[in-house]
């Protein structure tokens, strides 16, 4: 693994994506940058209030006297016209390891998804929208709060850099812990390969919308599991379930388990656009600049 932050900020990505800006859809919390004014807390306008210093915090807007007064750093916050707030919810469970014997030839599912997180943090950061990530598997393993600085960039995507991808999934982590940690109204990006018990997934997508956020789901799976290409004798081995294994003709199963997949999607896709929340099928076979450029361009289309 690299030390820096460029494993997933990579310049063949972000250089095509530079002129598009990520637009929120509907009202959260504030409008379209330079339009409104918002509620939302920034660093321009006038003094609104104070609230603790955060690592990646501007130090320019360090409140010394209160240092001075109460011996802990505290920074103010001015209103602002300003736009978005967006987290990013990103599965590091280990089924998004694969494939692991692809290791250096192409990149896992979380390393696609990291990459893709990285990508709408550095779009968001440099729109001045306040961007913050969560990390989960079976727990919130990391968290950070939505700024606009690039100091926070450079940490959003060193969490990317240092997650642990070896914990199982929970079905119900969404609806009950994550959801509670967005407390004001947010665009919600949740990338992960959805390899939940889908009644679990659609009731955290319901709490999601009945807290008023807008939501997008972005579904990342490996190019082996959308099109099943195995031939020859294959073991299966679970990547989150070690002890799960079985040794198959896999054309035996091609059709059947194609079948399945199509039908979990369909549902997922129906159930998302009943609550309206975006839906976005990716591969890891897909370059991702082109299927990031072609969903921005639609909401940015959209929005107008």
């Amino acid at each position: 693994m690299s030390d820096g932050p460029g494993r997933f900020l990579r310049p063949e990505v972000l250089s095509r994506l530079g002129g598009l800006e990520l637009r929120a859809r509907q009202v959260v919390e504030g409008f379209v940058s330079g339009m409104h004014r918002s509620p939302y807390r920034g660093f321009s306008v006038e003094f609104a209030e104070h609230r603790e210093y955060v690592p990646g915090d501007d130090l320019r807007h360090l409140d010394w006297r209160a240092w001075g007064r109460i011996d802990r750093l505290y920074v103010k916050q001015y209103e602002e016209e300003t736009n978005l707030r967006t987290h990013l919810l990103v599965d590091c469970s280990a089924s998004m390891r694969y494939p692991e014997s692809e290791a250096g030839r192409r990149m896992s599912k979380f390393e696609y998804a990291a990459t893709l997180a990285a990508s709408l943090a550095f779009l968001l950061t440099h729109q001045m929208d306040a961007v913050g990530l969560l990390l989960f598997d079976d727990e919130i393993r990391d968290e950070l709060p939505p700024l606009a600085s690039q100091g926070h960039l450079r940490a959003v995507v060193s969490r990317l850099e240092q997650a642990l991808i070896e914990r199982p999934s929970r079905s119900d982590l969404l609806a009950r812990d994550l959801a509670s940690k967005l407390r004001r109204r947010s665009l919600v990006v949740v990338i992960s390969d959805l390899l939940v018990d889908e009644g679990d997934l659609l009731r955290g997508l319901d709490r999601l919308r009945h807290d008023r956020h807008e939501v997008v789901v972005m579904h990342v799976l490996d190019q082996d599991e959308r099109t099943f290409p195995f031939q020859r004798f294959t073991r299966f081995e679970g990547l989150e379930a070690v002890e799960q294994h079985l040794t198959i003709d896999p054309q035996s199963l091609r059709k059947e388990y194609l079948r399945a997949l199509e039908a979990f999607t369909t549902r997922v896709r129906a159930a998302c656009l009943a609550r309206q929340v975006d839906f976005v099928e990716l591969s890891t076979a897909d370059p991702l600049d082109v299927a990031l450029r072609g969903y921005l361009a639609a909401r940015q289309h959209v929005s107008k």
